[in-house]
């Protein structure tokens, strides 16, 4: 249906006939994802002179764990597209990467099965993105057997994930720790583990994360646990089936949540008398135990990037149908 308007302005009156616009055409900013190959990030990894990891590199395409051992850990820029499902032996060996380098599934496909990633210190500028990564499961369900991550990161910044999946890990399916500095974690699923998500394991104030658009699934554990974050900024985050506690400001960390919605989440929101909390706009459905209050000054996230949330309401549709690899993400 076309509708007709009257636009005054000046003294000069114009009829302005427009059609109606299809709600499905008017993404959300903070959903206009960037599908190409040399995407850079948005959050706290973009600053810091951003994160574009391996763009204007060499590009190379792999389908062998040897191949992607050798480009991973190679130096200079490597945009490193993995074809297929990758078995990674021996099972829980974390290939390392260096500095400057884009590692990517083509299509919806990649997967690094049986392994995972190692960055470590003084590596920056690496994104990984459209892959599921894990399945390093042993038995021992406090992953207290192996050190086997999905992704571990040691004192590394400006690091971008986008858009996996991670799952029955060994131990922790992302460790940041060590002071690992501007991270963002955006569009991507973490199911089916106990110790999901760890953000610390130092005593310093400083490192800076950015989480949104996730989605925690039959998780236990660390969905975040966030401990001594200087800025840790959640939103529009997905958490269904948690059974032990949701997002976590733990030790001295300052944490912005914002539009988070918690489904059959056990204690959705948990902080520590030492930690900051500015927590709006969530929705809580079938949730038991603490939902944690609100407490000190916590910083403004627009002070240090711009963002758009999507409604608390809109999320499950959102998360549950863009997060995860997609085929259209660098499809060749």
């Amino acid at each position: 249906m076309r509708r007709s308007f009257f636009f005054v302005a000046a003294g000069v009156t114009a009829l302005v006939t427009c059609s109606p616009v299809d709600p499905s055409e008017l993404a959300p900013l903070s959903r206009r994802a960037d599908t190409s190959c040399t995407a850079a990030a948005d959050g706290f990894a973009s600053l810091n002179g951003g994160t574009t990891g391996g763009a204007g590199g060499t590009v190379v395409t792999v389908s062998t764990q040897a191949d992607l051992e050798k480009y991973a850990k190679a130096s200079g820029k490597y945009i490193i597209k993995v074809k297929g499902k990758i078995t990674i032996s021996p099972k829980g060996t974390e290939i390392p990467i260096s500095s400057d380098k884009t590692i990517h599934g083509l299509g919806a496909t990649g997967e690094i099965f049986e392994g995972g990633f190692g960055l470590s210190s003084g590596v920056k500028n690496v994104i990984i993105r459209n892959l599921k990564i894990g399945n390093t499961y042993d038995g021992d369900p406090d992953g207290k057997t192996h050190d086997w991550d999905g992704i571990q990161a040691d004192t590394a910044n400006n690091i971008w994930v986008d858009h996996c999946i991670f799952e029955r890990g060994a131990d922790g399916l992302i460790d940041s720790r060590k002071d690992t500095n501007y991270l963002t974690v955006s569009n991507t699923i973490f199911r089916h583990h106990n110790k999901a998500f760890g953000i610390g394991w130092t005593d310093n104030v400083v490192a800076q994360i950015t989480l949104h658009h996730s989605w925690f699934q039959n998780t236990t554990q660390r969905n975040p646990s966030a401990d001594n974050i200087k800025y840790a900024h959640l939103y529009n985050n997905y958490l269904t089936d948690v059974t032990s506690y949701g997002h976590y400001a733990r030790g001295k960390t300052a944490m912005r949540m914002e539009n988070v919605y918690f489904k059959s989440t056990k204690n959705p929101v948990t902080r520590d008398d030492t930690a900051t909390l500015a927590a709006s706009g969530n929705t809580y459905s079938g949730t038991s135990g603490t939902i944690a209050g609100n407490s000190g000054t916590v910083f403004k996230a627009t002070d240090y990037y711009k963002y758009t949330l999507d409604a608390t309401a809109n999320v499950p549709s959102i998360v549950q149908a863009e997060a995860g690899p997609k085929a259209s993400i660098c499809p060749s």
